[in-house]
């Protein structure tokens, strides 16, 4: 009987899971293999186009780069919070788990100010005398970067927090007393053990930035469509659902993908990674 207890604990959360996301999900690829044209036929339209594949290639390189930016970040910040005395870093987590109790549509709308043509930052450069006119910021691919960092650090520092709390002092108090420098201390001892939260990081940062609507909407336009815009366009704008499920089908797989290949990475560097 206790070998099916747990089954029986986890089936209504599996069963909400198979018929919310997974049925869901299968029945728009599936939809994709049915064409008259050809079961293949949706996806040689895809990548035949020269368009789109910029438009995939740029969704992977924002991603790509915003997961890279957010773990250098994240774990230096996480690092300082993990290491700090107990009301200080509570105050710490508070400012930065706040930015999350605010929608993501209002945080980048904040950015729109922020980077705008009469916005903070170029006018803060005008009054520094750094430039006459003001710089063109929107609806560019780094203003999209900036404003994909900014709302998925906070995620990155509260995965790593909890992993960095749970390396023991003495393991780091060890290495230094074998003669070890701290740039040696971190790559061997603080980085390995902390791979399984820098996995999690990384793929929440990622699969949040590749399918992002929202902010690339707004702060990057029709000049930086990504997948999550481009399948939008061609759903609700087009009409052209077989398309927009297609693009739908391929953004799933670049995403299982690229997990994969970053937990094949992360065993690489750490084999106790899980």
């Amino acid at each position: 009987m206790k070998r099916f207890a747990g089954w029986v604990l986890s089936a209504p959360a599996t069963v909400l899971v198979v018929v919310f996301l997974v049925l869901p999900v299968a029945a728009t690829i599936a939809a994709t293999f049915i064409e008259p044209a050809g079961i293949i036929a949706p996806y040689q339209a895809f990548f035949s186009s020269g368009f789109r594949r910029t438009v995939l290639w740029r969704t992977l390189e924002i991603s790509l780069i915003t997961t890279v930016i957010s773990l250098f970040v994240g774990f230096l910040t996480a690092y300082v919070v993990a290491r700090s005395p107990g009301r200080i870093k509570s105050l710490l987590i508070i400012a930065a788990v706040f930015p999350l109790l605010t929608g993501v549509v209002v945080r980048s709308f904040a950015w729109l100010i922020i980077l705008g043509r009469n916005g903070i930052l170029n006018n803060f450069l005008v009054w520094l005398g750094v430039t006459d006119q003001p710089f063109a910021m929107l609806y560019t691919q780094w203003s999209v970067i900036a404003a994909m960092v900014y709302l998925f650090v906070p995620l990155m520092i509260l995965t790593l927090v909890g992993v960095l709390e749970n390396i023991p002092d003495d393991v780091i108090q060890a290495s230094a007393s074998l003669g070890a420098s701290p740039a040696a201390t971190f790559r061997q001892v603080i980085f390995p053990l902390a791979v399984p939260g820098l996995i999690v990081g990384a793929v929440l940062v990622f699969t949040g930035s590749f399918t992002a609507y929202a902010t690339p909407q707004l702060l990057g336009g029709e000049r930086q469509m990504v997948m999550g815009t481009l399948m939008y366009q061609r759903a609700m704008v087009a009409f052209d659902w077989t398309g927009a499920s297609t693009i739908a089908a391929i953004m799933v797989v670049v995403t299982i993908a690229v997990v994969l290949f970053m937990t094949r990475v992360a065993r690489r560097l750490n084999p106790m990674a899980t």
